[in-house]
């Protein structure tokens, strides 16, 4: 069995995972809340909220997140588990953020095998992968700017809605007119994403807008923006699979929770609501295909922000 913890952005997470990919426990303590009043993420205060809550989660419930994601964030996990690997004699294994998500794919009830292309969209990253086994990947476009789920976060902020972005948004595009606007879809070279272009559009429609038109037309926007992104993604992802003859794709990462996203794939397989967004059994599942470090190697590791 593998215990886990995730600690790179806002989630302070530790789960158990078995050899054969069944969860038996996942808990995650998000700072949603805290960070709400800010309108995003403070890498100080999920630092130090990080530190209250990862003893906590580990009562409840040794790989670890050692990158890409907040530095500050990720030596408090990093450090607990070095701290639990050296009392238990265990070794620990490293794990890359990204590989994680992939990851959450090959869990139980139902593992999605390779070979597949992978859309993985998330607050800090969007990526097309192709994944040609279990133990690694091959990226085959990035984004150029902003990630799918921060141009949520940036937009919920300029429509005045709440913290996590991409739901507030998701829940208010419901209710609005996804044609009322034509927001741009940038079209860069290769396989890659540019989001900051639709940003700035949504910035200038907001503009032009009285506080009495902005509130009537709030709704519209919110949905207009959201289907801006979800052709992105999607576009995207049709090019890189007619590129590479892949015949299946997967979606992990939070932006796979997006309900329009889920309609606009619908043959796609998509990572488990509760997996979407930052836990540690796919970090758990991800140590399964990663090299354990033995004791003391593992004291020397330290945390990378990007990669």
């Amino acid at each position: 069995m593998i215990l886990a913890l995730e600690t790179s952005c806002d989630e302070t997470a530790a789960a158990v995972v078995t050899e054969d990919g069944r969860i038996l426990s996942n808990v995650v303590s998000s700072q949603a809340e805290l960070h709400a009043r800010f309108g995003g993420v403070v890498p100080e205060v999920a630092s130090r909220r990080h530190l209250e809550l990862v003893v906590p989660v580990l009562r409840e419930a040794v790989a670890v997140t050692q990158g890409p994601g907040l530095i500050g964030a990720l030596l408090v996990g990093l450090s607990a588990a070095k701290a639990l690997a050296w009392a238990n004699r265990l070794p620990l294994i490293p794990v890359n953020h990204l590989h994680g998500h992939v990851a959450s794919l090959y869990l139980q009830p139902e593992p999605v095998e390779p070979p597949f292309l992978c859309l993985l969209a998330s607050g800090g990253h969007t990526l097309l992968i192709d994944v040609a086994e279990r133990g690694g990947f091959r990226v085959l476009g990035t984004t150029l700017d902003d990630a799918a789920g921060e141009a949520f976060d940036k937009g919920a902020r300029l429509l005045g809605l709440g913290y996590p972005g991409g739901a507030a948004i998701d829940r208010l595009a419901g209710e609005g007119d996804a044609g009322a606007y034509e927001f741009p879809v940038a079209r860069v070279p290769g396989l890659d994403f540019s989001f900051s272009g639709l940003k700035t559009a949504l910035l200038y429609a907001v503009r032009d807008l009285g506080e009495d038109e902005l509130e009537r037309r709030r709704a519209d926007l919110a949905a207009s923006y959201q289907r801006a992104i979800v052709r992105a993604l999607v576009g995207r992802t049709h090019e890189a699979a007619e590129q590479t003859g892949a015949t299946r794709i997967a979606v992990v990462g939070g932006v796979a929770a997006n309900s329009e996203l889920r309609a606009a794939l619908p043959d796609a397989g998509f990572a488990p609501l509760p997996l979407c967004t930052d836990n540690a059994a796919m970090i758990a599942s991800a140590a399964r295909y990663a090299e354990a470090v033995s004791s003391p190697g593992y004291l020397g590791l330290d945390a990378y922000a990007s990669g």
